[in-house]
């Protein structure tokens, strides 16, 4: 393979990490930027991978009883302000409908007439708007639980944004259950905070840590949040899904109310859960190379490529021929709960070909040419693996494997991440050495820093906005399977503090 000493993507990951994710997404056909200012395109490529990660999800989540269901897009200004904190937490993203139709001026131009009597915000999260339905829904204790969720898009009118990561509208899912007793929600919150563990750990190959939120980061009107964290290869933590304990807070603001097994009026208690498109970027950001992205098989927008060699004077039929029965094979064999996915690149554009896979994150690249076909083999490579090797494989013995090949790419890009996170998490006691440890190796338009630090937290909220303040680091959580163990803070050095997870984070 030519190229060996070059790569596919310009700036790589350690000249500028930035660049470098925007050129990846561009490289592989994942999306675009929209002309909406800081709203996506998401392209074929890119909406495959989300498809098979909403497929994966939505088959968690009704195997926990939850039902689909969908809810408006404008919610009622009305609603949000009956949860003071909720919408103080929002106000500063929200999109606002006044109008309801458009005039031509007396300059020939077109402005909004028809003013709304009430102000109509574009959905920013839903826990309003479905409260308000869920408050006719529910009258009795034989109602609960009840288990919802909703796929739909939501608009934050974010003034910086980034492709998958932050923009201004995005594609998710929002989760939101009703019970009658407080240990139920709370146990309804972990278990959807285990499913998105599973998501990012068995499918898309991502190692979290899973923890609690401080008062501070929590979602505006929780009692209590939880999530997941994940570290990127520039060592950044990245939010990847969370869950929250909303206590009574919703019930009594939407009047979700029912009559107890002992005939008593209740207010209900009520979760909230959600993950988006921002996994996507999780994927570039855990898993990308220097010459694209690598796309863990599990939710791998396409499993092989077929790349049958036609040279002018070879017999090019039978090389099609040989190639279309192939895939058809391989379409046949069963892999995770679906079946293999097979592209067929029969373009002649030479190397540029197997280079457009390669920065794609296809998981299998196979050739095939008249010298394959004679021995009845395939020339294999793996995107996770080294561009330059290639195995021969008998056409059999690579149907027959394939499930296992597949497998493999994906427990090494999770051992290979799980690695690198572990490297990279580094327990400190000394305020001198948290300082250093957070400050970036270069200062040029990328920053790569230390990582994770497991470090003590007095619970204090100026110690919190101290180290926010200095060095741009949050607490990402206070993880779930933390050990008892005591120190100084490392902000104030008051002792018997518990230990968190410190990091720059997107």
């Amino acid at each position: 393979m030519k190229r060996q000493s070059e790569h596919a993507i310009s700036p790589t990951r350690s000249e500028d990490y930035p660049e470098w994710y925007q050129q990846v997404i561009r490289a592989s056909d994942l999306a675009e930027r929209s002309s909406v200012r800081g709203c996506m395109v998401i392209k074929p490529w890119g909406y495959a991978l989300w498809e098979n990660i909403v497929r994966k999800l939505d088959g968690m989540f009704k195997s926990t009883g939850v039902k689909n269901a969908y809810f408006p897009l404008f919610i009622p200004l009305s609603f949000l302000e009956k949860e003071a904190e909720h919408v103080e937490g929002f106000a500063k993203e929200c999109a606002v409908v006044t109008h309801h139709r458009l005039e031509k001026s007396p300059e020939g131009g077109l402005v909004p007439k028809g003013e709304l009597q009430e102000p109509l915000v574009v959905r920013p999260t839903s826990e309003t708007i479905i409260g308000d339905s869920f408050s006719r829904w529910i009258s009795s204790y034989r109602d609960l639980p009840m288990l919802i969720n909703q796929w739909g898009n939501v608009v934050r009118w974010e003034m910086r944004t980034r492709i998958f990561l932050r923009t201004s509208e995005f594609l998710w899912q929002e989760g939101h259950t009703v019970h009658a007793t407080k240990e139920e929600a709370v146990e309804r919150t972990k278990m959807m905070l285990d499913i998105y563990a599973k998501l990012a750990e068995d499918y898309l190959a991502m190692p979290v840590v899973k923890g609690r939120k401080t008062p501070s980061e929590r979602f505006p009107g929780a009692v209590d949040t939880l999530s997941i964290e994940a570290m990127m290869q520039d060592r950044k933590a990245l939010q990847a899904g969370t869950s929250h304990f909303l206590g009574q807070n919703f019930a009594k603001a939407s009047e979700i109310k029912f009559q107890s097994a002992k005939e008593t009026e209740e207010y209900a208690w009520t979760t909230s859960w959600g993950a988006s498109t921002r996994l996507i970027g999780g994927i570039i950001m855990t898993h990308g190379d220097d010459n694209g992205i690598i796309l863990p098989p599990r939710i791998a927008s396409s499993h092989v490529v077929l790349l049958p060699i036609l040279r002018k004077g070879s017999d090019q039929t039978s090389v099609m021929s040989y190639t279309e029965s192939l895939a058809k094979e391989l379409q046949a064999v069963s892999y995770d709960d679906s079946k293999i996915h097979v592209e067929i690149d029969d373009r002649q554009i030479g190397g540029a070909r197997g280079w457009e896979w390669i920065k794609k994150g296809i998981p299998l690249r196979v050739e095939i040419g008249p010298r394959d076909i004679a021995q009845d083999s395939v020339s294999v490579g793996r995107r996770d693996k080294d561009l330059r090797e290639r195995v021969s494989m008998k056409r059999s013995q690579f149907v027959a494997e394939i499930t296992r090949l597949l497998d493999d790419i994906q427990n090494n890009l999770y051992k290979r991440a799980l690695e690198f996170k572990k490297t990279h998490t580094v327990e400190i006691v000394s305020k001198n050495q948290f300082y250093e440890f957070f400050t970036p190796i270069n200062q040029n338009k990328h920053e790569i820093h230390g990582g994770f630090a497991l470090s003590a937290w007095c619970g204090s909220d100026r110690c919190e906005e101290k180290i926010k303040e200095d060095l741009s680091v949050t607490i990402r959580c206070i993880p779930l399977d933390a050990q008892d163990e005591k120190g100084d803070c490392i902000a104030c050095g008051k002792p018997n503090s518990q230990q968190v997870v410190y990091a720059k984070a997107y």
